[in-house]
């Protein structure tokens, strides 16, 4: 009894054995087959988040809306057109229209919408053709949204970028026309005047005279819009070569010469966008009007009405006024207390302008005309020094501070790479007919 009593128990032992292995078998594989399931679960995850990603990466914004899921309609702004003229072109109610006119003005004011413009109108792609947006171009940059259901009226901007370029040529008969001859835009003309305007008489450039240019153009989703950064320029004239390296000292970027001295003087060279000198300064000068030889204390610049007039330096206005039989519209400026400059003929003064006002260099105080006793558009431009009248184009303009001990390092790091690759720029020949 005691032999089966002990095989019995032997026999309970091993089921009970095999019965765990079988249970831990079962939850091996529960196991296993949850971790798949998980695994499973975070693949299909992370593939749907990459598709959903990939579904975002690829919808083309404009305007900040999906514009690929719209109608698009593109149209201009005709000669006094209003906005409730162009919208009513599109089936919107006059209350819809009046509604939206009602933006504030600080975002849109939708009186200066401007002839000229180019605007779209966003509507459904179904037969429907609901209107949802409408879309005024500013400018080449900034837009204005108005959407169609809620009212709202929202400013944006394109992305823009700023891909660098250069050029060189040279001067057949002016500036401007050597900026067309090769390719570029003559704005870059009136930038290196202005860079220059201290250090070179470009009323006094000559055929032959070169010029080199590193910039930058902004590009407006990949389109090209007229604004430039000048990076570097060099221009050589009166067998001369003139460098322009730009520089951040004090907070302040300014172009300073390859010595590190400031190409910002006290006094511009002269006081208007180049155009041709008509007279210059002489003690014996033949008067068109009254027929007579006389002292002529100036320069004359001749330039089309309207042009503007800059004052050469910063001072204060300390005259104003009218002389029928003399300079016509004129304004004095007192500059400090050796220089006084003239501006005489002037069209008009620039709004708002009175004796007392300070104005800062550069600054726009009139436009030339032809009032007073003359012939026809020109600026008369006159110094006096200590009272004496001076020739204009010899006025002496100490440039702003140069570059500092401690900023030389950095700038002739800068300043021999710059110049090394404007020497390097190859000059083209600027033809008439080119």
């Amino acid at each position: 009894m005691r032999k089966e009593g002990n095989r019995n128990t032997t026999a309970t032992s091993k089921n009970r054995a095999i019965i765990g292995i079988i249970a831990s078998v079962i939850a091996i594989g529960v196991i296993i087959t949850l971790c798949l399931s998980i695994k499973s679960n975070q693949t299909n995850s992370e593939a749907t988040s990459i598709a959903d990603s990939t579904l975002v990466k690829d919808t083309i914004y404009k305007y900040g809306l999906p514009i690929e899921y719209f109608h698009v309609q593109h149209d201009t702004i005709l000669a006094r057109q209003t906005l409730a003229d162009v919208l009513m072109k599109y089936g919107l109610s006059a209350k819809k229209i009046y509604d939206l006119t009602q933006c504030p003005d600080t975002i849109f004011n939708v009186r200066k919408i401007r002839a000229g413009q180019p605007c779209a109108i966003l509507s459904d792609t179904d037969s429907t053709a609901q209107p949802h947006y409408f879309i005024y171009e500013e400018n080449a940059k900034e837009y204005v949204v108005f959407d169609l259901h809620t009212n709202n009226v929202t400013r944006g901007i394109h992305p823009t970028a700023w891909h660098e370029q250069q050029v060189g040529g040279t001067v057949e008969s002016s500036l401007w026309n050597a900026m067309i001859a090769n390719a570029t835009s003559p704005q870059l003309a009136v930038m290196l005047s202005h860079i220059f305007g201290w250090t070179i008489d470009f009323f006094g450039i000559q055929k032959g005279d070169t010029f080199r240019l590193i910039y930058e153009q902004e590009y407006v989703e990949e389109r090209p819009i007229n604004n430039f950064r000048i990076r570097a320029a060099s221009f050589y004239t009166s067998d001369s070569m003139f460098y322009a390296i730009p520089f951040v000292q004090d907070g302040e970027e300014l172009y300073y010469n390859e010595k590190g001295n400031s190409l910002k003087g006290a006094f511009l060279k002269a006081p208007l966008d180049y155009y041709r000198i008509s007279s210059r300064f002489t003690n014996s000068r033949y008067h068109p009007v009254l027929k007579r030889y006389r002292a002529h204390h100036g320069v004359d610049y001749a330039a089309p009405t309207g042009t503007p007039v800059y004052a050469i330096g910063s001072g204060k206005v300390i005259d104003k006024g009218y002389q029928a039989n003399g300079g016509g519209n004129y304004v004095k400026i007192r500059h400090n207390s050796t220089y006084t400059t003239t501006y005489m003929h002037l069209s008009r003064f620039a709004k708002g302008l009175k004796v007392g006002d300070m104005v800062a260099q550069k600054e726009v105080i009139g436009y030339v005309g032809s009032t007073g006793l003359s012939t026809g558009p020109h600026l008369d431009f006159r110094v006096y020094e200590n009272g004496k009248p001076i020739n204009p184009l010899t006025i002496k303009s100490q440039p702003k501070k140069p570059i500092s001990e401690d900023n030389k390092p950095a700038f002739r790091i800068v300043c021999d790479s710059l110049v090394q690759r404007l020497n390097t720029l190859q000059v083209y020949e600027s033809t008439p007919n080119s």
